[in-house]
């Protein structure tokens, strides 16, 4: 899974950014005002997405570097499942088969990663995460890149699309499960086929590695639970409940999973998604079981998060268990990501807990993107997801494609929130 976190503040280029940026008045209320403003909120991101973010073969692009002008890659098997994910929640709302033969087109880029030929990998899909992860195929980049694949072939009913991901599963829950520990190994080496159990990439200097540095419970995109939804098979529900109560039993205090990279228990500091991908997949297991450990542990993450976000909406990329945070670097992925959940929660608990905060997560997506005559096509109309960080010797300035994709998740499940 991601792990980029931006290290650097550089508050002049932060307030030039700004200046380039849509910052409009507080939205209309009217509520048939709000609903036209999001429907076509909805409209622009997803051309956004199908247009910028996709390149011709139906890859994501991915980051683009802001200094350099270039797109780069950055684990983008994960990346495109999440471009496919916000495409079809897009057709299924408006009904606009622009989004789904786009989709269809990045489902197609991704199945055609299944590995063919090597005894050892057959089944795997070379799901390589690239930057400084380097040539390993990472369990949580296949994982979370899936649940877009499986509504792909709920809309099409080409199995195909849910097959393929099956498939990686099957191999993954064989040679990286640690059912005593509800756990995953998080690696395995393209080169080799071996699965990295006493060394992970994400450590790359760590000499002595233990096993939470190497295995996490890799739940994030609730892969076993669209798996026995397309096959019906137990097993796959089983396992899927098995990291749920793995989530539960490892949970912190705080409602975070501190001990497992890329949060940073040497610092304090957690990541602006990772935790939340838990949460996910525990009101997915609580929709499944109605267990209600499940929905008070996704609860308290979403508590600490409600706590991250600033009065105006904004989450940083780095955040502090003390309430400090850097403002190097601007998660809209996080926003967005975040809000869904906070809607979530709210309707399965019948309750207005995070209405504020659903709010201010909408007002920021909604004032805070490139605006639609910025001289660089690249950004226009792109949801602010600035990550700043340092590489071999430069400083990378990055929007990534995550603020755009999580926030036309945002925008359909905040109409339906709203409207329906």
């Amino acid at each position: 899974m991601d792990t980029m976190v931006g290290s650097f503040k550089f508050s002049a280029f932060v307030l030039s950014l700004t200046l380039a940026l849509v910052w409009s008045v507080k939205a209309d209320q009217n509520p048939d005002s709000v609903k036209s403003n999001v429907r076509n909120q909805i409209a622009e991101l997803a051309d956004y997405a199908c247009r910028t973010i996709l390149n011709p073969e139906g890859e994501s692009r991915c980051d683009y570097n802001i200094a350099l002008g270039k797109w780069l890659p950055y684990e983008p098997a994960w990346h495109t499942g999440q471009v496919i994910n916000g495409l079809i929640d897009a057709f299924r709302l408006t009904g606009d088969s622009t989004y789904l033969d786009y989709a269809k087109k990045a489902g197609d880029w991704w199945c055609g990663l299944k590995i063919q030929g090597n005894p050892r990998l057959d089944g795997l899909v070379k799901a390589v995460h690239g930057d400084f992860v380097g040539d390993y195929i990472i369990f949580s980049t296949i994982s979370d890149g899936t649940p877009g694949l499986f509504k792909l072939f709920r809309v099409t009913g080409d199995s195909e699309y849910a097959q393929i991901p099956t498939d990686a599963g099957r191999w993954m829950l064989r040679n990286m499960y640690i059912p005593a520990d509800g756990m995953f190994y998080d690696a395995v080496s393209v080169k080799t086929g071996e699965v990295m159990k006493h060394w992970s990439p994400f450590w790359p200097g760590k000499k002595n590695q233990k096993l939470d540095d190497v295995a996490r419970p890799n739940n994030e995109g609730s892969l076993f639970l669209d798996m026995y939804r397309f096959t019906n098979d137990e097993r796959y529900r089983r396992v899927f409940l098995e990291i749920c109560n793995s989530l539960v039993d490892k949970e912190g205090k705080e409602g975070l999973w501190m001990q497992f990279t890329p949060n940073n228990i040497a610092d304090s500091s957690f990541h602006p998604r990772f935790n939340l991908w838990y949460a996910e997949s525990l009101i997915n297991g609580y929709e499944l079981t109605k267990n209600l450990r499940y929905l008070e542990a996704a609860r308290k993450t979403l508590k600490t998060y409600q706590k991250a976000q600033q009065k105006d909406g904004t989450i940083y990329y780095k955040n502090y268990l003390d309430g400090r945070f850097e403002k190097g670097s601007i998660a809209g992925s996080a926003v967005a990501f975040a809000g869904i959940l906070w809607m979530r929660i709210d309707k399965e608990s019948n309750s207005h807990e995070f209405h504020e905060n659903i709010e201010r997560s909408y007002e920021w997506i909604s004032h805070n993107f490139f605006s639609y005559d910025h001289p660089d096509t690249n950004l226009r109309g792109g949801v602010i997801d600035i990550a700043i960080r340092s590489k071999a010797g430069k400083v990378w300035i990055t929007q990534r494609d995550l603020g755009t994709i999580f926030a036309l998740r945002f925008l359909v499940d905040y109409y339906r929130y709203r409207f329906e």
